[in-house]
């Protein structure tokens, strides 16, 4: 699973002190991987950045240090990735500050799999965010595009589980190394990597930090030809995904939300800065120049079509967004004891979902006929 240059590309991304961009400079100077390891100290060091210190550091680090992580991801069937070998993520070929290595189980051809979207957004999602990635990532998979996102909670799993449940490609970005996970995200690996495939940059016993979750959103946007922010705050790790999209040439999206509510005030931001602003999952197809599939429902599940008229107009006021119960009565000329019977019978029915603070969601596709 592993070839002798990964193993040579691990044994440079152990050196502490050089990461990414400047090992890339380095081995651009000194003449490739092979090369590296025979030059001279005065070699090193005349390429920008490498001062004694970090000479030291290169000469003292031993290819049996390599050799031993390589052995313990072989016994654990997880696989090594390099720039030089064939099934390198082609996307981040034009990332300068990619991966000098990649760990990874499941599927590694799906790391180049045409298109690739980004879903991203907060961890503390709404159940309104979470329904809605969930189903947008759905058609997107159904469309064959390839959903990559994090593993957290909230946006990141619903993402996630939508392109698992139309059983297509997923990837999963990691910001800790692959035997540094809870039983939850195991299975959660396993069942990512079943179609798709889970990655990471990190040393397989090495745990989550805050300071690697910015170098897993870096791998998120660059592996992906476009980022849509679903849900997020101002302060949510996933405006820093966008921002970096944008700065590798990726389009970005943002859905927008209500004003009232702080957990859409980063996708807002976005918008006025410049991302694309997505109302529709439809929109996206167009954007990415692809054409959506008229036989490819964007629902939850099987089409309903109302039972009469007053149904209908209870429905279609649900339709795009979650109405609190009283709104939803006043709208529709009912009163609660009315409207209280029709709306538990259409939720067994799992036509509609019930949320939080009396509120109601559209959960499948109205038929038109």
């Amino acid at each position: 699973m592993t070839s002798e240059s990964a193993l040579q590309w691990l044994r440079l991304s152990m050196v502490h002190g050089i990461g990414p961009m400047l090992g890339r400079r380095l081995l651009a100077a000194i003449g490739g991987i092979e090369a590296l390891w025979a030059a001279t100290g005065d070699e090193l060091r005349a390429v920008d950045g490498m001062g004694q210190q970090l000479v030291a550091s290169l000469s003292s680090t031993h290819l049996s240090q390599a050799e031993q992580i390589m052995n313990q991801c072989a016994d654990q069937q997880i696989g090594i990735l390099c720039p030089d070998d064939a099934q390198w993520p082609v996307a981040l070929a034009s990332v300068e500050d990619a991966p000098l290595i990649l760990f990874y189980h499941g599927d590694p051809a799906c790391l180049s799999h045409l298109p690739m979207l980004a879903m991203v957004g907060a961890r503390r999602a709404s159940r309104e965010g979470r329904v809605l990635t969930r189903r947008w990532s759905r058609y997107f998979t159904a469309h064959d595009i390839a959903i990559v996102s994090g593993m957290a909670f909230g946006i990141d799993a619903a993402a996630h589980a939508g392109a698992l449940e139309e059983q297509g490609i997923t990837i999963a970005v990691l910001g800790c190394g692959l035997l540094a996970l809870t039983e939850e995200q195991q299975r959660q690996v396993e069942a990512i990597a079943e179609r798709g495939c889970v990655i990471s940059e990190f040393l397989p016993a090495q745990s989550a930090r805050p300071e690697h979750f910015p170098r897993r959103n870096r791998v998120i946007a660059g592996l992906a030809q476009a980022t849509v922010v679903m849900e997020a705050d101002i302060r949510s790790g996933s405006l820093i995904t966008a921002r970096l999209a944008g700065e590798y040439g990726r389009d970005v999206f943002a859905v927008p939300g209500s004003v009232l509510a702080d957990n859409h005030a980063g996708c807002h931001r976005l918008i006025r800065d410049g991302a694309i602003l997505l109302e529709r999952a439809e929109e996206l197809l167009v954007q990415l120049g692809l054409h959506a599939d008229k036989t490819t429902q964007l629902h939850a599940g099987k089409q309903y079509h109302p039972a009469d008229a007053e149904e209908a107009g209870i429905l279609m006021a649900m339709r795009g967004e979650a109405v609190h119960l009283d709104l939803l009565a006043e709208t529709c000329g009912l009163t609660l004891p009315e409207l209280s019977p029709i709306l538990l019978r259409l939720e067994l029915q799992g036509v509609i979902e019930r949320l939080p603070g009396s509120r109601y969601l559209l959960a499948t596709e109205l038929s038109d006929t």
